[in-house]
């Protein structure tokens, strides 16, 4: 469903340099005005997390730190007692447990968008081990 919505811009140059960005993406001003105007409610509500273009499209990503669906792929279920999973995604991606915090908490406002990317990520994965098989059993052969 969409909300139509009149928006002006009272500071000099903001809706030139949305229209400048919006052309360099190849994309309407409104997408993009949508998507910042997002992303920056969400980074208002989860201030370490910024986002980021990459292959799979933007994403939510730790401010100086890996992707908030790396963390919570990495310390999510799997074989690690709950209690010692902070410390773990601490000592594995070098980041302090403020950020881990962050992401965990961005992670239960949008459990979805996270989990999708873990499952793009992990299918991307297998795609990339099965190629490698693939090429392995032809040098075998």
């Amino acid at each position: 469903m969409t909300h139509p919505m009149s928006v002006r811009f009272k500071r000099p140059g903001v809706a030139e340099r949305l229209k400048a960005e919006a052309a360099a993406r190849g994309e309407s001003t409104s997408s993009l005005a949508e998507e910042l105007i997002d992303e920056g409610l969400r980074t208002r509500r989860h201030p370490l997390v910024v986002f980021r273009d990459g292959p799979t499209g933007r994403r939510a990503g730790l401010l100086g730190g890996p992707d908030v669906w790396e963390v919570v792929g990495a310390i999510v279920g799997g074989d690690v007692p709950a209690s010692e999973r902070v410390q773990r995604a601490v000592e594995l991606f070098g980041t302090p447990a403020a950020q881990v915090g962050a992401a965990l908490g961005y992670y239960a406002e949008f459990t979805e968008e996270v989990d999708a990317e873990v499952a793009a990520n992990l299918a991307a994965a297998d795609e990339v081990e099965a190629q490698w098989r693939r090429a392995q059993g032809l040098l075998a052969g």
